[in-house]
């Protein structure tokens, strides 16, 4: 199978993806709403998910339930939450056994500015090798200093930096923080891009308002995992942010989906 192929599995015909994050288990174990993954996997993929990116655990164990969606795997990690000095990630996935649970592609993320800024980066290197070998594509999760960066760090032209230093690397498409000049970095990414969601918020006008700005300024979609599945109707959520990417709807119109019931 080629990579267009597979990317056609996580990319509508319209070019956007909405991608439930699903991998919070490899740090943190049975989080709340991921306690029951397959209900989790069921409910999402009813309000209209079109891929879902999770642990090789995940998607060995319940390949019937997301057999209806694009599946990414992630490929890298090596410590947990209760680790008192985590250090850089490795490689933690080979293709072989990515390619055993039909994944589409796989995650690797990347630190540019942090202590594992070279760390990382030949972490991306190796996965894009490997992945490419096998035409398995690849999202490069660009994040400056790392997942918990100071907001000083996540400027406009950080964001940009690492998103087209993914891009240069020679991934598929990017994953990144919502910048506040969002379009800078859409339009010096030569790859789609989807942003990341981030801590649960509990407040929801704010994110789907963030998430249409985004939209408008030329993303090609979401990778939001708690956002979504620690929702109280995560099919209702699903169905909201799947409106505002597929079918152009206001904040204020999928706000009123989050009344559905499942």
């Amino acid at each position: 199978m080629t990579i267009n192929r597979r990317l056609k599995h996580i990319f509508r015909e319209d070019g956007r993806a909405l991608i439930v994050a699903m991998d919070h288990g490899l740090l943190d174990g049975p989080k709340p709403g991921l306690e029951r993954p397959d209900e989790t996997i069921t409910r999402v993929v009813a309000g209209g998910a079109d891929a879902i990116l999770t642990s090789y655990g995940i998607a060995r164990k319940f390949s019937r339930e997301l057999a209806a969606c694009g599946l990414i795997v992630r490929a890298d990690g090596g410590a947990t939450s209760l680790s008192k000095t985590p250090g850089p990630g490795v490689l933690t996935q080979n293709i072989e056994q990515v390619l055993r649970v039909d994944a589409d592609a796989i995650a690797v993320s990347a630190f540019p500015g942090s202590p594992q800024e070279q760390t990382s980066l030949d972490n991306l290197a190796r996965g894009i090798q490997a992945a490419h070998a096998w035409n398995v594509a690849v999202m490069a999760e660009m994040v400056p200093g790392g997942f918990d960066s100071p907001p000083e760090l996540r400027t406009t032209e950080n964001i940009a930096l690492a998103a087209r230093v993914g891009a240069e690397m020679g991934a598929d498409w990017i994953k990144c923080p919502y910048a506040p000049q969002m379009e800078r970095v859409t339009q010096t990414c030569f790859l789609p891009i989807v942003i990341l969601g981030g801590a649960k918020r509990g407040a929801e006008k704010e994110m789907l308002v963030e998430i249409k700005r985004a939209m408008d300024a030329g993303v090609a979609g979401v990778a939001i995992g708690r956002n979504i599945w620690q929702f109280e109707n995560p099919a209702a959520m699903t169905r909201a942010v799947a409106a505002i990417l597929h079918d152009g709807a206001t904040a204020d119109a999928a706000m009123k989906l989050l009344e559905l019931k499942p």
